[in-house]
């Protein structure tokens, strides 16, 4: 029930931020429009785009999931929190079922404008596609609410995304198949959580009934979203120390 207040009470000052939702539902959908005309070319584009719906939401999600925490516990309203009978998981997992709903819905409509705005063809169906992008989105806010434990400021929250997002993005396989990185690469990039949305995705994306391998995929994936909220919620602080 705490962590239902904490998700309800989040949910609310969302809906009090155009700005930020803005952000979170429109830019995906139009970072995929523009990514179409970019490439100026249908075929590309159509094996490239399904990859992008699993990255899209899951950078947006973790940016805003990080610094949004990182501003309540400096904006002292997790100390006050604290104050009541309310403990660290209450905050983190309220945390997660808001902007977990929030990732879904994002996820939901950039995967609907991607394959009937933009007219890409999904081999394994939409409903796959939208688990395979929920799920990123899912990933994508745990991580966000994983690091703002460990930053002290807003700035400090987004420079995580190069030292954690970038070196994935690079290493999932979106580039240069995985098969074809040196070896040392892509020992490191099965430890890497967007390795495994970004091959669920691509199975997906190929066609063909729902297998051990994309539940595999899954299971890993969410593995990490468990990982990422549990040590989220050991490590973060009440609030940042002033000097």
């Amino acid at each position: 029930m705490k962590a239902l207040y904490t998700a309800a009470r989040v949910l609310k000052q969302l809906a009090h931020d155009p700005r930020t939702l803005v952000l979170i539902f429109a830019v995906p959908p139009l970072l995929l429009w523009l990514l179409k005309y970019v490439f100026n070319n249908d075929l590309f584009f159509t094996q490239f785009a399904p990859l992008m719906l699993g990255i899209f939401p899951m950078i947006m999600m973790f940016l805003i999931t990080s610094i949004a925490t990182l501003r309540e516990r400096k904006s002292g309203t997790l100390s006050r929190l604290m104050s009541m009978p309310l403990r660290k998981s209450d905050f983190i997992f309220g945390y997660a079922l808001a902007f977990s709903l929030v990732a879904a819905i994002q996820a939901v409509l950039a995967t609907l404008v991607m394959i009937y705005g933009l007219g890409i063809e999904i081999g394994g169906g939409t409903s796959f596609a939208i688990i395979a992008a929920v799920a990123s989105a899912l990933l994508g806010t745990t991580m966000g609410l994983f690091t703002s434990a460990f930053a002290r400021t807003e700035f400090q929250a987004i420079q995580f995304m190069p030292a954690l997002l970038f070196p994935q993005i690079l290493l999932c396989g979106l580039f240069v198949a995985r098969d074809q990185m040196a070896t040392v690469l892509a020992r490191i990039s099965d430890w890497l959580p967007l390795t495994y949305s970004s091959d669920l995705m691509k199975r997906i994306a190929a066609g063909g009934s729902w297998g051990v391998d994309h539940t595999k995929d899954l299971i890993i994936i969410c593995g990490f979203i468990i990982g990422f909220l549990l040590i989220g919620a050991l490590t973060i602080r009440r609030q940042e120390k002033t000097k």
